[in-house]
């Protein structure tokens, strides 16, 4: 890794052409990262002026700190532009084998991402996380524990968090030292931008639970699952892999990584294997180090989050941890104050007695699952979207033990209602507005009761993005 003082001189001057602006920050800050540096930015983007606007407005406070004004093509792309730049940054949600991208490729143009731009120029220390569900509370406790260190002097530096958990790492890579952690959450999408390019090598690679998730661009989970696996490729025996044991996916990570590898399961480990376990939803996360027969508590009994599966994820992360250096006793006392994260099983109401949670994130039918899974008694839960090409099955099952059922509208719920009339389980809507579903949530809640959205599906269609859904749930639950 280099500096990125040295590495951004590179970029003076050169053509780059920016595909996909978007609203989550990865675009935004590759246009602005790239114009301080003196290169030429243009924008293309499918999506129009108004609905780009929050993204543009930022951008065009630069004016009077770059040497070139930003170049805007909106609506459209071009294909010439694509052929007579220098370099294309491309949004993790293109498709590589899109006709604009190739038509660089076979120019010859470089295409980079924000993600590969931070890592040839990063001088700190990386953790990168990656699975189906879970990577974002899992690399947001990996951050936690990391920043408790440095307020309680146990490490020098400071700790940043960015990737997929929509704050790109640009944000942050001038600032950064090498005694300083980055914490990176990477997508199947971003991890697959880097195939081939050996600059991905974290200290420690963690891997959540790996289930059936964007079908409808990969086609079969075998594509899916290889873009995970480039985490842990251009590690070695400096290096950790965590990984889970209870299923084939995991233990093809522990076999396959250069890294070492330590595993976790919510099953006791064999006394020859290095790693972690849950001792049932109530216990201690408990872990073992390699050659030895000596067990330490790592996960508290209880922690601050609801559901056996995040406690799961934080026994992932205290392995890293551990492997990092940190004690097993400040991991544990840390974890236990880790409070969760926005849009994950996130509690912000209480109203009439009843409180009202944000699982928004919650973007297939198993991560919806777990979320009912994860409260002790039935609850109302508002749920469904847009379809990904995706077994509903194992939420059907879940809606059978729920109070009562909403749904919202879309593609994925239209696929679920012959599901849930044939199981016999009532519901309502779906609803084309989120306000409509909090009235019939309420509606059906009593005193004491859990309201639960968690939809098991892709947002698209009623809201820009599964937070913008988070944000306009809590909006109109707040508002009812």
């Amino acid at each position: 890794m280099g500096s990125a003082t040295n590495l951004s001189a590179a970029y003076a001057g050169m053509k780059v052409l920016l595909m996909g602006l978007g609203l989550h920050g990865g675009g935004l800050e590759s246009a602005r990262y790239l114009a301080l540096q003196g290169a030429e930015v243009t924008v293309t983007d499918l999506r129009d002026e108004k609905t780009l606007a929050p993204s543009i407005e930022k951008l065009s406070a630069l004016n009077g700190k770059i040497s070139f004004p930003i170049r805007y093509v909106l609506g459209r792309h071009e294909t010439e532009d694509f052929e007579k730049t220098d370099m294309v940054i491309k949004n993790p949600g293109v498709r590589r084998d899109s006709p604009f991208l190739q038509a660089s490729i076979r120019c010859g143009r470089r295409i980079e991402t924000d993600i590969s731009l931070f890592l040839a120029a990063s001088p700190a220390r990386l953790l990168a996380v990656t699975g189906s569900k879970g990577k974002s509370g899992t690399a947001s406790s990996l951050h936690f524990v990391l920043q408790n260190a440095r307020k309680q002097g146990v490490l020098r530096g400071k700790a940043c968090l960015g990737g997929n958990i929509t704050v790109s790492p640009l944000t942050f890579l001038e600032d950064l030292r090498p005694e300083d952690d980055v914490v990176l959450e990477l997508s199947s999408w971003q991890l697959g931008d880097l195939a081939g390019r050996r600059i991905l090598k974290p200290r420690a690679a963690v891997l959540t639970a790996i289930m059936s998730d964007h079908q409808d661009y990969y086609g079969n989970m075998e594509s899916y699952v290889a873009d995970k696996r480039i985490i842990y490729q251009n590690q070695d025996h400096d290096d950790i892999t965590v990984s889970a044991i209870d299923d084939e996916w995991g233990r093809s990570f522990s076999r396959e990584t250069p890294g070492r590898s330590l595993v976790y399961s919510e099953k006791p480990l064999p006394e020859h294997i290095a790693g972690g376990w849950l001792t049932g939803p109530s216990g201690p996360g408990l872990g073992r180090r390699e050659n030895s027969s000596e067990i330490f508590e790592l996960v508290p009994p209880e922690l601050l989050m609801p559901g056996f599966h995040q406690k799961k994820n934080c026994l992932a992360a205290a392995l890293a941890l551990w492997d990092l250096g940190l004690d097993a006793a400040f991991i544990r006392e840390s974890l236990g104050r880790f409070p969760g994260i926005e849009h994950r099983l996130e509690f912000f109401h209480e109203a009439g007695g009843v409180k009202f949670y944000n699982d928004t994130a919650a973007t297939i039918p198993e991560a919806a699952a777990a979320a009912v899974e994860a409260f002790e008694k039935p609850l109302i839960l508002v749920t469904g979207g847009t379809d990904k090409n995706l077994d509903f099955s194992p939420l059907v099952k879940a809606a059978a033990k729920t109070k009562a059922l909403v749904l919202l509208a879309g593609t994925g719920s239209d696929k679920l209602k012959p599901l849930l009339a044939g199981a016999n389980i009532p519901f309502q809507g779906p609803f084309d507005t989120v306000e409509a579903a909090v009235k019939a949530a309420c509606n059906a809640a009593d005193k004491g009761d859990i309201v639960l959205l968690s939809p098991g599906c892709a947002s698209f269609g009623m809201f820009q993005n599964e937070f913008d859904r988070g944000r306009k749930w809590k909006e109109a639950v707040v508002n009812a």
